[in-house]
C-alpha cells in the first residue's frame, strides 16, 4: 500500500474505498483539501477553479455547491454534465468529491442566506442525489452546511445512517460543519462536540469534518486536538477545514 502523497493517477484511479483510507492514513495529516465552486468564473478564465488549486497543490478537490440535477464547473472542455467529475479526475488526476446538505424536519435557519447559498434540490443530502453523485463518479460526499442553510449534527447523522446502509461501500463518507451553517446553538464549540463525533461514528462516517484551531470563536488548538485525538481512538480520520475566509486574508496577516 502507497501514501496517497506517493501515489500517481493511475494508482488513485482503482483504489477501492478501504485502499483510499489507508492511502490517507498513511500519509499522516499531509494532505491539503481543497473547497472550490464551479458555477463562478474561474480564476484563470479558461481553466477551471479544481485544475488550478491542483496545480497549486490540493491533494484531494472537494465540490461545493455542485448540483447533481444540474451540474456545472466552468472552465472544462465540453463534456456531458454526467461526466463532469470523471473529467476533473482526468484533467487533475486527483480524488474529486462534493458537498450534499442535508435537513431535519421542522428545522429552519436562524439567520438568513443570500441568493449564493440558497439551496437547490440537486445540493439536498437526499440518497437519490447521493447515488446521482456515485453514479457521476465522486469519490467521496461531504455532509456538511453552507451559510444560512440551517444544517443540524441530528441531521448529518440521520442522513449517515442512510448513505452507510445504501451506500457505505461506493463513498467515502465525511461529516461535520466548518461553521454554524445557521444553526447558532450549534456555534462556537458547539460546531462539534466528543458526543457528535461518537454519533457520526456509529452512524458511518469515515472522516468527521471539524474546523480548523483559530477559524471559529471557541475552536482552540487545544479543544481540535481533543477531538482529534477522540476520532483516531475510534479508528477514523479527521479533516481540519478553514471554511470561514481566512485564507482570503493579505499575507501578512496570515503569517
Amino acid at each position: 500500500m502507497k501514501r496517497y502523497l506517493d501515489c500517481t493517477a493511475s494508482d488513485l484511479e482503482k483504489m477501492s474505498k478501504e485502499e483510499f483510507l489507508k492511502a490517507i492514513a498513511a500519509s499522516e495529516g499531509r494532505l491539503i483539501v481543497c473547497e472550490t465552486i464551479g458555477k463562478v468564473q474561474p480564476m484563470l478564465g479558461d481553466i477551471s477553479n479544481a485544475e488550478f488549486v491542483a496545480a497549486m497543490g490540493a491533494d484531494m478537490i472537494i465540490l461545493n455547491v455542485f448540483d447533481v440535477n444540474n451540474p456545472e464547473v466552468n472552465g472544462l472542455p465540453k463534456v456531458e454534465k454526467s461526466e463532469i467529475i470523471r473529467e476533473i479526475k482526468k484533467l487533475t488526476g486527483r480524488k474529486v468529491g462534493i458537498n450534499l446538505e442535508p435537513l431535519e424536519v421542522g428545522v429552519e435557519s436562524s439567520v438568513a442566506t443570500d441568493e449564493t447559498w440558497q439551496l437547490s434540490s440537486g445540493r439536498k443530502a437526499t440518497l437519490e442525489n447521493a447515488i446521482k453523485a456515485v453514479e457521476m463518479g465522486v469519490d467521496f460526499i461531504v455532509l456538511t452546511g453552507n451559510p444560512g442553510i440551517g444544517v443540524t449534527n441530528k441531521a448529518i447523522v440521520d442522513t449517515l445512517k442512510i448513505y452507510k446502509e445504501n451506500i457505505g461501500d461506493k463513498v467515502v463518507l465525511v461529516a461535520g460543519k466548518m461553521h454554524a451553517a445557521g444553526i447558532l446553538s450549534e456555534a462556537g464549540e458547539n460546531i462539534i462536540t466528543k458526543k457528535d463525533i461518537d454519533e457520526f461514528i456509529i452512524a458511518g462516517a469515515d472522516i468527521v469534518l471539524m474546523p480548523a484551531p483559530g477559524t471559529v470563536p471557541g475552536i482552540t488548538m487545544e479543544y481540535v486536538r481533543e477531538l482529534v485525538v477522540h476520532t483516531h481512538k475510534a479508528g477514523k480520520l479527521t479533516l481540519t477545514a478553514i471554511g470561514t475566509s481566512q485564507e482570503g486574508a493579505d499575507t501578512a496577516t496570515i503569517k
